[in-house]
């Protein structure tokens, strides 16, 4: 019998980390083979994929930066193997990818476009290959995992001035769950934090992790200043201030309450897999795609959204869990939101229990339940970019 207080039905795999879902992922590395990719995944399926515009003329750090995406994505357990669909001459080489995809254990084949005739030679190999990656992924059983082998993202998009009080702080509330547990709890959006590092910084568990909460969110406020732009006492989304927030650090006041009240334990770059257990801030941009890509590239198996204006946002390999803020918007948006959190303006329901109702669900999607957002086949993905395209 599952127990929901740490326990979950997953996929162990041959790394001893677990995935929620089975999928075989067409992974392209360059935009020029997103289509033939998408046509595989049409041929075949429980095979998916994403389209991009990445994977060529890229140097230094963003090319690290592409490429750890890359790698994160087919390593993220819950794919169970891997067809890295290649051009042939790209900066990012597939070869390159599946590689560092190996050292997982997991299958992994390289098909490249020029090497195989052109788009319908390589679509022909690739969908025979996934089919019989797929073949084997059906015959994997789930077995009985622990919460401590979750790593779970959170995320709000399209806030408005219920925010903060409502759907992030029971999302807290999760979070510190997880954590009691044994989880990985990511915090995200460095730009939707910018006016409450101190807050965040009084929590690190130890002096060179509250350095690194600086540092992040000063970087991230240079690059908006290096284009002469205040984020601090602005708003960049229309949506957030027709939803009733006044600012950027307004937002960022609620938008921490996702945290929780754990210790900090580490601040990692973007796309990068925790090293430590807790809670975790992970460097990313406020752009929900962008910084969703991000946290599923490093590692998490699902993830929770809040939002107060509605989004139908989605993963093409982690559950994303839709909470909403408001009651009103849950109800126009009931095709892409999972949960409500609105009860608690209404004064029907206390923080803590909507929270309790928010780790619950976890277990209920980790065990294989599906939300809206998989429904509807919502493939969402895009890299965050940190240098010019040469």
């Amino acid at each position: 019998m599952l127990n929901l207080e740490k326990e979950f039905w997953g996929y162990r795999r041959p790394n001893g980390r677990v995935g929620v879902r089975n999928h075989v992922l067409i992974l392209p590395t360059i935009t020029c083979a997103t289509q033939a990719a998408k046509q595989i995944t049409e041929l075949v399926q429980g095979t998916v994929s994403f389209i991009h515009q990445h994977g060529c003329a890229q140097v230094g750090v963003d090319y690290d930066q592409t490429f750890r995406t890359y790698v994160g994505m087919g390593a993220n357990p819950n794919v169970y193997g891997v067809v890295v669909l290649g051009l042939g001459c790209e900066t990012h080489q597939a070869r390159s990818v599946a590689g560092e995809l190996v050292k997982t254990g997991k299958p992994v084949e390289v098909i490249s476009i020029q090497d195989h005739g052109g788009t319908l030679g390589a679509i022909a190999k690739g969908a025979k290959v996934a089919a019989k990656m797929v073949q084997d992924a059906s015959a994997q059983m789930r077995e009985l995992c622990e919460f401590s082998d979750l790593i779970v993202g959170t995320e709000c998009g399209g806030s408005d001035a219920c925010s903060g009080l409502s759907a992030n702080p029971a999302v807290g509330v999760a979070s510190d769950m997880i954590v009691d547990h044994g989880g990985t709890a990511i915090l995200a959006e460095t730009t939707e934090l910018i006016g409450a590092e101190h807050l965040l910084a009084q929590r690190a568990v130890n002096d060179r992790t509250a350095k690194r909460v600086y540092e992040v969110i000063n970087a991230m406020e240079n690059r908006a200043i290096q284009m002469g732009v205040d984020i601090r006492t602005g708003n960049p989304s229309p949506g957030n201030i027709k939803g009733g927030l006044s600012s950027l650090e307004e937002k960022s006041l609620g938008a921490s309450n996702k945290s929780g009240s754990r210790p900090l334990q580490e601040v990692i770059d973007y796309a990068q897999l925790p090293t430590k257990k807790g809670l975790v801030w992970m460097d990313t941009p406020g752009h929900d795609i962008e910084q969703l890509t991000g946290m599923v590239a490093g590692g998490a198996q699902i993830v929770l959204f809040t939002s107060g204006r509605g989004t139908p946002t989605g993963s093409p390999i982690a559950p994303v869990i839709k909470i909403s803020t408001n009651t009103g918007m849950f109800e126009r948006m009931e095709d892409n939101m999972d949960l409500n959190a609105g009860t608690i303006i209404e004064g029907l329901e206390f923080i803590d229990s909507v929270g309790e109702r928010i780790f619950d669900e976890i277990g209920f999607v980790a065990s294989g339940k599906l939300t809206k957002s998989e429904i509807l086949k919502q493939h969402d993905f895009g890299i965050w970019r940190i240098g010019p395209t040469f």
